[in-house]
């Protein structure tokens, strides 16, 4: 049975966000980063944002900028749905 990594994420002062057991990076602008985590996906919104570090080794996931919020949905649909209307 394959383990599965732990996923955590951590907001520093609205200034960085870290998310760790990070499969892809889906796409990313300086206002979203969309990203594949193991089961759901992970949406940044923000502004200026930029990705500091992405290791798909490691899973370990970090950008800076003014992060205005974090959330998570389950399935591919839910997320395109949002992004194109």
């Amino acid at each position: 049975m394959e383990e599965k990594a732990t996923q955590s994420a951590l907001i520093e002062q609205r200034k960085r966000v870290t998310l760790t057991a990070v499969l892809s990076v889906d796409t990313f602008s300086e206002k979203q980063i969309v990203l594949t985590l193991e089961g759901c996906r992970a949406i940044v919104n923000g502004e200026g944002l930029k990705i500091v570090n992405f290791s798909k080794t490691s899973g370990a996931f970090s950008a800076t900028g003014r992060i205005d919020g974090l959330r998570f949905a389950r399935g591919r649909e839910k997320v395109f749905s949002r992004l194109f209307k």
